[in-house]
């Protein structure tokens, strides 16, 4: 995860934003929630490195409940978020491993399981996308969903056991368009699992949930990946 990208456009995070609530364990972790407790379909949300407290990111999870998901946002970072203004990405990475997150993210899935889940589902953003790439290596997920994905490596895909989406920038020096075309090429030739790769043009790393509310262009093409994943998650988790 080298690399300015995943620094660019912090959010001003907000403990009290979004629509639905916060609780103090769901699986282990501290985790904002959302959706019907009665609905069996359920998504698990992994966020980039700034957290589960970023408001575009919450604005989202309440999106996908209002769908008819239960949605649960956990705090992977134990109220450690990255800051730029603290320390350098790299620093902050080595005590914010994605192992960590995926060990940390196998007991919320068993969670949503125990309390009624028929299917699960899980969409990662950046840092996000590494760990539902290992979700989806042991087919515990029905789908998941990368978007701008980092540290997910060749080798992460040729393991995949899950219907997976990866929605990628064209600027992203991260995941750059020529590795996700690799990753469609890998996923191709599996043939039990569906897989759909697409590259967004004019768009940077981040995109989907680090855009400007105010910029209307930069809402469009985030929403846009928004409804691709929600499409995808409205097909395979069900």
């Amino acid at each position: 995860m080298a690399g300015s990208q995943c620094c660019e456009n912090p959010p001003a995070l907000s403990s009290a934003c979004g629509g639905g609530s916060v609780v103090e364990s769901f699986g282990g972790l501290k985790s904002y929630i959302n959706g019907s407790l009665d609905s069996k379909l359920a998504i698990l949300l992994v966020s980039d490195v700034f957290g589960f407290e970023a408001p575009n990111f919450r604005k989202l999870a309440d999106k996908v409940a209002a769908a008819g998901y239960f949605v649960v946002v956990p705090d992977f970072f134990y109220g450690d978020p990255f800051d730029p203004a603290k320390m350098p990405i790299k620093t902050w990475v080595q005590s914010h491993g994605t192992e960590k997150g995926f060990q940390d993210a196998k007991p919320v899935v068993t969670a949503l399981k125990e309390r009624g889940a028929s299917a699960v589902g899980a969409a990662g953003f950046c840092w996000g996308g590494k760990v539902v790439a290992e979700l989806a290596k042991t087919g515990d997920i029905k789908a998941g969903v990368m978007l701008h994905p980092s540290l997910v490596t060749v080798e992460d895909i040729k393991e995949i056991k899950s219907h997976i989406a990866v929605l990628g920038a064209e600027v992203d020096h991260i995941s750059p368009p020529e590795l996700l075309k690799q990753f469609e090429e890998i996923l191709s030739a599996k043939k039990e699992v569906e897989s759909y790769v697409k590259i967004f043009p004019g768009v940077s790393h981040g995109w989907t949930v680090r855009y400007d509310a105010n910029d209307e262009n930069a809402v469009k093409r985030a929403e846009e990946a928004h409804r691709d994943m929600m499409e995808w998650f409205a097909k395979y988790v069900k």
